[in-house]
């Protein structure tokens, strides 16, 4: 994209340039206000609102226009803001506003039929709806006073659902309007002057709300919804009449004719868009618009939604047709139950969740990282539509209560809670989107989470090979089995890069000094290759006998000195890491500055000093990553070491050449070297994946525990070459299509060393596992 902006005395040129496709500029004469102002009429126009009776205030966008009818809107002890349960969270948030002006504030459910395109209002059944509980703050309440019917009253609701597509009756607007007493069962709520906000920010993308039809107070758009570009933008729509009655207090200054310094005196301006737009907009994006209106209408709406609508409903039915081996149902597609819409009105998303086989679901963040793996992008979670998510995933009060409780937040990765889904996945089409967008969207559903009669249970894609015993307990031991161990690998640094060796001290927090430092950012940010893949090309080492650790860098022509045993150390200061409590010791401005210029960002060297708990405090791993939760840990994640086998790697180093030969992988993700792993043991010996059998195993005559599969992340994506980082889907993308459980990809064991004794362990030692 390539924007050229030419200014003069008199003119200004804009020229659009999306995707490489050159549109004619265009050219407005006179300053900026007098420029953008020309740019509210194709938004008019789309809404077919009459300039007449219609305004345009641009706004930073949707939730920035909803802000502005919130905290403008005439709120009284007699007022009453109504919303339907499927609301976005920045309708949900004028509430704050009518609740704290003493406003009765309640959410109700619709429980007429859903909109249908053409009908004739006859054929309309009368608007129903079932109240939820009113709320009140003040301690004037409105239920022991006398109504005044002079209150002005609020009912918001969405065009078009954005959790689950459902379209509601435009038709509500006059309902509304005119008989609200009556929908509202002749209680006191229906009393007073109603006016009616549509949130329009998805419904508008497909099906835009005719205003000269259904002729709604309010109604807030956001740009780059409609066109992708630009972002920051949107507008308000308002009735010229509607807007007379909003009460704005602070004024700027493009919003006032005239202000006293001194003395309590403004005169505001009388023009709607100059009284409500602080500050200088944005009129370089508002001239683009044109380009996307010119897009819209030269496909029409009408074509634009038959097409959305056609790619959703062949995407629906065969969600709904797919089918585990044991005939039991794969998806649950959430949409209103009250819809009698003809198929070709539905929207155009599909909010979903999956299940496995045995009736357990797949988490929505599983769905997420695997989707982005095959170039899928996707929405998960609530969607900031907390009525709607708790309505079609069918969440009591008590439920989302007992999901905070136990950790769960917005954008969080607690996706299953109780067995049950906190969010949901959701895939969405516009008019560029294609059939083959579509069918390979399916090819991924069937391929990541259909189970087929050659796979195990329970969801799992993970072949495991279980080693072969002959009696009990110890005497499970493979004594010649051929398994060694090939190498060492230690991370002072955690992120940073590692140095091998040939043997090396084992203590109680495993192998010594292994993730003992860190990185972290000015605003207390702990750095990791996955933010900051620059990390990879730092390379310290120990020198034991010197006690000192080096530190080089390709940024750097000094190779860096720390003193692992310093006669005056630092600042200590205590951190939270992975739910636990660290100790830890600062560093001189020396050295920090050496690591800023390393990663390339301002950051600080600690070091863990002493490890204040014990144990991870949450077992469960609702808020921790930890899983060695009896032993000591410096900042690694999960465990003290991980290990992983030389015939693991090569089985794997034939999928990815497998899937080159067949034109679905990369040619440069092969060979994978078991380094991209970040292992700190390599064994070899045995059959592939025969660690994941593994229970204990013996190093020479040193013991340790395995805690299961290491849970794989993006970094082994990263390749560190020639000074640069690269990116690629793999090989993670390979492992998750045969090493996945329960949402987990795993490649690798995590241990933890037995004994707090301090021992060498030495590459070329013999490894007896055992399977108990």
């Amino acid at each position: 994209m390539f924007l050229s902006v030419f200014v003069s005395e008199t003119e200004l040129q804009f020229l659009f340039v999306p995707d490489g496709i050159v549109y004619p500029s265009f050219q407005y004469y006179g300053n900026g206000p007098e420029m953008y102002r020309k740019g509210e009429m194709p938004v008019l126009d789309y809404f077919n609102a009459s300039p007449k009776d219609y305004r345009c205030i641009f706004t930073s966008g949707a939730t920035a226009a909803l802000k502005l009818i919130g905290e403008t809107f005439p709120w009284n002890c007699d007022s009453n803001f109504m919303y339907t349960m499927e609301n976005h969270n920045s309708v949900l948030g004028i509430r704050e506003y009518a609740l704290s002006k003493g406003a009765a504030a309640f959410a109700v459910d619709i429980e007429s039929p859903l909109y249908r395109a053409g009908a004739n209002k006859s054929d309309e059944t009368s608007i129903k709806v079932s109240l939820h509980q009113v709320q009140q703050r003040t301690e004037v309440q409105s239920l022991e006073r006398e109504p005044t019917g002079n209150a002005y009253n609020l009912f918001a609701f969405p065009s078009e659902c954005n959790f689950s597509g459902s379209r509601f009756s435009l038709d509500m607007v006059n309902h509304i309007k005119e008989n609200a007493e009556e929908i509202l069962g002749g209680s006191q709520f229906g009393m007073g002057s109603w006016m009616v906000l549509i949130d329009a920010a998805k419904g508008c993308t497909t099906q835009p709300p005719d205003l000269l039809k259904y002729p709604a107070d309010f109604v807030v758009i956001s740009f780059y919804k409609l066109f992708g570009y630009p972002t920051g933008l949107g507008a308000l729509i308002v009735r010229n009449d509607a807007a007379k009655i909003l009460k704005k207090t602070y004024f700027s200054g493009g919003t006032v004719a005239a202000s006293f310094a001194d003395v309590d005196f403004v005169k505001r301006r009388e023009s709607i868009e100059e009284l409500f737009e602080d500050g200088t907009v944005s009129y370089l994006s508002i001239a683009s618009i044109h380009h996307g209106f010119k897009i819209l209408n030269s496909l029409t709406t009408h074509a634009i939604c038959r097409h959305t609508t056609s790619l959703t409903i062949y995407v629906e039915k065969i969600l709904l047709s797919l089918r585990h081996d044991n005939g039991e149902n794969s998806c649950i597609i959430y949409k209103s139950r009250a819809s009698k819409l003809p198929y070709h009105e539905s929207g155009s998303i599909l909010s979903f969740n999956l299940k496995r086989s045995d009736g357990s679901w797949f988490g929505y963040r599983e769905v997420e990282k695997l989707a982005a793996l095959s170039g899928i992008q996707l929405r998960t979670g609530c969607f900031c539509n907390p009525g709607a998510c708790a309505k079609y995933l069918g969440l009591s009060h008590s439920d989302l209560l007992s999901n905070l409780e136990a950790g769960h937040v917005c954008w969080d990765d607690n996706d299953i809670v109780n067995g049950k889904p906190t969010g949901a996945v959701r895939i969405s089409f516009a008019y560029m989107s294609t059939y083959e967008d579509a069918k390979k969207f399916i090819d991924f559903i069937t391929t990541s989470f259909l189970r087929k009669s050659t796979e195990p249970g329970n969801g799992s894609l993970l072949r495991t090979r279980s080693i072969a015993s002959s009696s009990k307990g110890l005497d499970k031991r493979h004594s010649s089995t051929g398994y060694c161990l090939k190498s060492i690998t230690i991370y002072p640094i955690k992120s940073c890069g590692g140095f091998s060796v040939e043997s090396w001290p084992l203590n109680n927090s495993g192998l010594k000094y292994d993730r003992e430092w860190l990185l972290r950012s000015l605003t207390g940010e702990i750095l990791t290759q996955k933010k900051v893949p620059e990390m990879g090309f730092i390379s310290p080492s120990i020198d034991l006998n010197q006690g000192i650790m080096f530190v080089e860098s390709p940024r750097s022509r000094v190779k860096l000195q720390i003193k692992l045993t310093d006669s005056s150390p630092g600042v200590k200061e205590e951190i939270e890491l992975y739910a636990k409590s660290f100790e830890v010791q600062q560093y001189e401005n020396e050295i920090n500055l050496w690591f800023s210029n390393a990663v390339g960002r301002p950051c600080t060297l600690l070091r863990c000093s002493t490890v204040k708990d014990g144990v991870c405090r949450n077992k469960d791993r609702g808020m921790s990553m930890c899983r060695d939760v009896g032993n000591r840990l410096n900042f690694a994640n999960e465990a003290q070491l991980l290990l992983i086998t030389e015939e693991s790697v090569a089985d794997l180093n034939n999928k990815l050449s497998l899937n080159v030969q067949k034109g679905t992988g990369e040619t440069s993700s092969i060979p994978v070297n078991p380094m991209r792993f970040r292992p700190n043991l390599v064994v070899s010996g045995g059959e592939p994946y025969a660690e994941d059998g593994w229970r204990r195993l013996e190093i020479g005559s040193k013991y340790f525990t395995s805690l299961g599969g290491c849970n794989r992340c993006q970094m082994v994506n990263f390749v560190h070459q020639d000074g640069r980082v690269q990116k690629s889907n793999e090989p993670l993308a390979t492992i998750a299509s045969y090493r996945r459980v329960k949402g987990k990809i795993l490649f690798g064991i995590l241990l933890t060393y037995e004994t707090n004794d301090e021992i060498e362990l030495q590459v070329g030692e013999e490894v007896h596992p055992t399977s108990e």
